[in-house]
């Protein structure tokens, strides 16, 4: 066997060892993408856009995960959640009368329904955080009554901007609140105040 051939006999079955594990590499990744834009829905693409690359992104939002796990959440009994539910209906019958003070009072309901079921609430950013992991697809309401709600304090914010305010509250309220459903299952929210 002359050198070229052996050289050749070395060579090939390197290329296509290191073709495979690019390969695998590339799948796994792909996976693992998929994955955290299913899991985290539009939080993943705000996650990306945010940060300074994609897999910075994405070990940001598996440090969500991770951080998530460690919580203690738990689930509320039926008599919890009966009366947050009924918390929710005289917040929301103030509102005729008295638009600012319920959606003031509708953060602090949902601030409390976020403590009682395990979740930080340190600060709005940890809160978004925290929750992204298994409330990414009510997010942006939050996100938006919250945004309201600060304008709110203000003085800033029409009656509109309270009622719409109070309509996303309600999204995430209902999604937290949940049915008695195990952990880590999605629930619908409704889409009325």
């Amino acid at each position: 066997m002359s050198t070229a051939q052996t050289l050749i006999a070395i060579l090939v079955p390197i290329a296509v060892v290191l073709i495979l594990v690019a390969a695998g590499v590339w799948l796994v990744t792909r996976r693992r993408r998929r994955r955290l834009q299913e899991k985290f829905g539009p939080e993943y693409d705000r996650a990306v856009q945010s940060g300074e690359s994609r897999r910075e992104a994405e070990r940001e939002l598996q440090a969500r995960e991770k951080r998530h796990r460690d919580l203690d959440l738990k689930e509320l009994s039926p008599e919890e959640r009966d009366r947050y539910a009924a918390e929710w209906r005289d917040t929301q019958e103030r509102f005729v009368d008295h638009p600012a003070q319920s959606v003031d009072d509708a953060d602090r309901l949902v601030t409390q329904l976020m403590r009682d079921r395990g979740y930080p609430t340190e600060g709005f950013e940890q809160q978004l955080r925290d929750l992204s992991v298994e409330h990414a697809q009510t997010l942006e309401h939050y996100r938006d009554a919250h945004d309201v709600s600060l304008r709110n304090e203000n003085g800033e914010a029409t009656t509109e901007e309270l009622r719409g305010a109070m309509v996303r509250y309600r999204t995430l309220f209902d999604d937290l609140l949940g049915s008695g459903r195990p952990p880590h299952h999605e629930s619908t929210g409704h889409d009325a105040a």
